[in-house]
């Protein structure tokens, strides 16, 4: 098991190797810290920070997502994040202009974030219930940390059991009988 990296936190964090995993899925697979996930470290940028420059960070960083901090540090506390879905239904599907747009006027105020110390059952359960694609993972002060993508977990998942997933034949489960001619 890896150690929480809250409880000591320094960079190297994302340079360490994760432990993998090669057994089949049981439940003790989801009582796994979140820290087992490969992640990135948060993107942060400040509310002032126009909606373009967040876009170009997002494309710069091959992330879905920016996560707002209250005063623009990545060591000050998350006040929102503004995701791929923000720029089509509050800028692009409003006609709005993203260079003069404040990334604070369109971002999801105050998200849900996550512990350090959450399990994967527990990002499950709230990327399931939330309908979220991204979750913020925030320290003991509320300063953000990573972000763990559905990507992230399916990836995890994948590693976890490689036999089930990378062995299924072509078509067998999700093929269905053609329509039309």
């Amino acid at each position: 098991m890896v150690d929480h990296p809250c409880q000591d936190w320094d960079e190297s964090y994302f340079d360490r190797p994760r432990e993998r995993r090669t057994s089949g899925f049981d439940a003790e697979l989801l009582r796994e810290p979140l820290t087992v996930l490969p992640v990135k470290r948060a993107v942060t940028l400040g509310m002032d920070a126009s909606v373009t420059e967040a876009m170009r960070l997002m494309q710069r960083e091959h992330c879905g997502c920016v996560l707002i901090t209250d005063e623009g540090s990545p060591r000050s506390k998350l006040a929102g994040i503004f995701t791929e879905r923000d720029v089509l239904f509050r800028i692009v599907d409003k006609g709005r202009n993203p260079a003069a747009l404040p990334v604070g006027e369109v971002m999801t105020a105050n998200p849900e974030a996550l512990p350090m110390e959450a399990n994967i059952a527990y990002v499950l359960n709230k990327m399931s219930v939330g309908g979220f694609r991204h979750i913020p993972v925030v320290d003991n002060e509320h300063r953000p940390v990573l972000v763990i993508s559905v990507r992230d977990v399916v990836n995890f998942l994948v590693e976890a059991f490689p036999r089930e997933v990378l062995n299924l034949p072509a078509g067998s489960v999700f093929q269905r009988a053609r329509e039309g001619a």
